[in-house]
């Protein structure tokens, strides 16, 4: 639970009723996943409406147009990524559910997701069970020996507000003489920690850094003003910001200078290395979202647009 990297922030939100944000895309898990764009007509996903690409359906594996789908795994829940529709049904929903629907609809095919524990997704895809996932995988170097990755979004750290910004928090270096909560031992205690020298090198106070066991607790110290900023993913900073008290509560601090976090990773679409032509397929129709505004729009729904990508990379990983 020490980053996102690691798949486990904590959150007070954990699931959501997909009419409470009105989303245009809400499906559900296994083989009862809605055939998103595979008769070829034009599906709405977050507001956006996707129109299927008939050249890049064509494009796509024997296999997969035979099959009429592409079969996906996901670990959920992780909001805002991956979340059930309601407690206790199997009905998806969350921004990487809504990505699949989007090429879905742009290939023509279904994006059918079904559940997998985070450890086993690359092994699964390997052994043949999968043929993709999407499930806010950090693409490294380690992981593209053995699957091929397009990069869908670039997350690290966040900084959430109260509502209105009454410190007037723009960037890391504003928390410099000002209390900011934090998790215990997650990566963005490390990060304030290591921040407390160009605190010191600007002539600045240090960071009073104040860290709790839960992500929740943080975000109590900051509702009652004990603290001036939570230190915690920039997605679930967007989210929580977005639906806690109905978006009244919190604000996210979009640092233009980081727009997809502080210490951003890439996140990617992870494709068996047996369907090239897949991965080439998902890599243009990303584009093709990108381009149009799509993509973003769909970021917005969950609160993070700032880490959507401005280009689809395959294999991508700087490590």
């Amino acid at each position: 639970m020490n980053s996102l990297n690691s798949r486990r922030p904590a959150l007070l939100a954990a699931v959501v009723v997909c009419a409470s944000l009105a989303l245009g895309a809400c499906g559900s898990s296994g083989d009862s996943a809605a055939p998103a764009g595979a008769s070829g007509a034009s599906v709405t996903v977050g507001g956006v409406t996707i129109a299927r690409n008939a050249a890049l359906h064509d494009a796509l594996p024997a296999s997969v147009r035979k099959a009429g789908k592409v079969r996906v795994a996901t670990d959920i829940p992780y909001p805002p990524f991956e979340m059930y529709v309601a407690e206790g049904k199997s009905e998806m929903t969350g921004l990487d559910y809504d990505l699949g629907q989007a090429l879905g609809a742009k290939l023509g095919v279904t994006f059918e997701f079904q559940a997998q524990k985070f450890d086993g997704i690359v092994p699964a895809i390997q052994a043949g069970k999968y043929d993709a996932a999407i499930s806010a995988i950090t693409d490294n170097k380690e992981r593209e020996q053995v699957v091929d990755f397009v990069t869908y979004s670039e997350s690290g750290t966040g900084i959430m507000v109260a509502k209105g910004d009454p410190d007037t928090i723009v960037t890391l270096d504003d928390l410099c003489g000002r209390k900011a909560a934090v998790q215990t031992g997650t990566n963005q205690q490390k990060l304030l920690t290591k921040h407390q020298d160009a605190c010191k090198a600007a002539g600045k106070p240090a960071i009073d850094v104040q860290a709790f066991p839960k992500d929740s607790d943080a975000q109590l110290a900051l509702r009652s003003g004990k603290v001036a900023a939570d230190v915690l993913t920039k997605p679930a900073a967007g989210w929580t910001a977005k639906t806690a008290e109905n978006g009244t509560a919190f604000e996210l601090v979009d640092d233009p200078a980081a727009t997809g976090g502080y210490n951003a990773s890439p996140n990617g679409i992870a494709i068996s290395k047996s369907l090239p032509e897949l991965t080439d397929a998902v890599q243009k129709a990303l584009q093709q979202l990108i381009d149009d505004g799509s993509l973003a729009k769909i970021y917005d729904t969950y609160g993070v647009s700032s880490i959507a990508v401005t280009k689809a990379v395959k294999n991508g990983a700087v490590d």
